[in-house]
């Protein structure tokens, strides 16, 4: 709420990460994947990290009972592409490949676009309340390939969610809302409202490609490529060849106080604003 009031910007504030490796598990979850009790679970987490890889837990949402070996997903959002395999139990994590960035994935190609909404309640009420709402209410209406999933970072924001293979994080979400950025990551386009940004980019390579698909109208996801700069990030159009500068500034004033997670203190965060959108020759 505290987020909300303060007009907080959503745009910059999705995780950094590449590479996301999606972990099913049943049983409960702990307060961080790397605190997980499975010495297996938690050396693929430990191995995964270190080669640039995030590790998520998913799990359907709702009471459903799941049968037959567990699934991982893995997603490179620098190619969006996406793999599923079949797991025969955490003791085979340690045989899974996890390759460098651009590198072909192990698995199943997925044509699907898996969308995993935040219910880590552990990590935050918000997303234990809202986050299995918005789950419940997405499958309710017949959204396939939902997933619950652990900490996305941005509580504050919730309900959240992550598109894959995209690597998009959309924040401040209700059914409708996250149905239409699904559906447009489905057809290989970006839905900009409400979005956190890719996590592909550094936060300021987030804030600047949102703000040049804003002055551009610009929704094929994989048109754009970003670099970041001394004074905020370059943007290029890797079809046209067309760039732009977009300048941004720290602007703690704007952001206010706010609170990064439930039941947690009150602090004043930095927010990255755009100042400016300029094509470049």
């Amino acid at each position: 709420m505290l987020a909300r009031a303060a007009d907080e910007p959503l745009a910059g504030t999705a995780p950094v990460a590449t590479r996301w490796a999606c972990l099913e598990h049943r049983a409960a979850w702990p307060t961080t994947v790397e605190s997980h009790p499975d010495p297996a679970v938690a050396s693929f987490v430990r191995r995964a990290a270190a080669g640039g890889w995030r590790v998520l837990l998913i799990r359907r949402p709702g009471r459903r009972t799941a049968s037959g070996r567990p699934r991982l997903m893995l997603a490179d959002t620098t190619t969006a592409r996406v793999s599923r395999l079949r797991i025969d139990g955490p003791g085979a994590l340690a045989d899974v490949p996890l390759p460098d960035a651009g590198e072909p994935l192990p698995g199943t190609p997925m044509a699907e676009t898996p969308l995993l909404v935040c219910t880590h309640g552990r990590r935050d009420r918000c997303c234990a309340i809202d986050g299995r709402v918005l789950a419940t209410a997405l499958v309710e209406s017949g959204e396939p390939d939902v997933w619950e999933c652990t900490h996305l970072g941005g509580h504050r924001f919730a309900p959240t969610a992550l598109v894959l293979p995209t690597g998009y994080l959309y924040g401040r979400l209700d059914a409708d809302t996250a149905s239409a950025a699904r559906k447009a990551a489905a057809a290989g386009e970006v839905e900009t409202a409400l979005c956190r940004g890719r996590s592909t980019w550094s936060p300021a390579g987030q804030v600047a490609e949102l703000a040049v698909r804003t002055a551009t109208g610009l929704r094929d996801a994989a048109a754009l490529r970003v670099v970041d700069t001394d004074h905020g990030a370059e943007v290029e159009h890797l079809v046209t060849g067309r760039r732009w500068a977009v300048d941004l500034t720290a602007d703690g004033a704007g952001a206010g106080p706010c609170a990064t997670s439930c039941g947690v203190a009150v602090l004043r965060r930095d927010a990255l604003r755009v100042t400016a959108v300029r094509p470049l020759p």
